[in-house]
C-alpha cells in the first residue's frame, strides 16, 4: 500500500476519492497514478481521508 495526494477526483473500489485528500491504495495503481498525474506521493503529514 502506498499513500498518495489526489489530483482530480476519481472512484476507487467504491469510493470516492476527492481531490487534495490523501488516501493509502494499491502500490500497482499508485505507481500508475502517480505517472499520468492523477496523484502524486503523499508526504506523512498529508489531511487523512477519514
Amino acid at each position: 500500500m502506498q499513500r498518495v495526494l489526489m489530483n482530480v477526483q476519481t472512484a476507487y473500489h467504491g469510493e470516492i476519492l476527492r481531490v487534495g485528500k490523501a488516501y493509502e491504495i494499491d502500490d500497482a495503481i499508485a505507481k500508475r497514478w502517480i505517472a499520468s498525474k492523477i496523484a502524486q506521493k503523499a508526504e506523512k503529514e498529508a489531511d487523512d481521508h477519514e
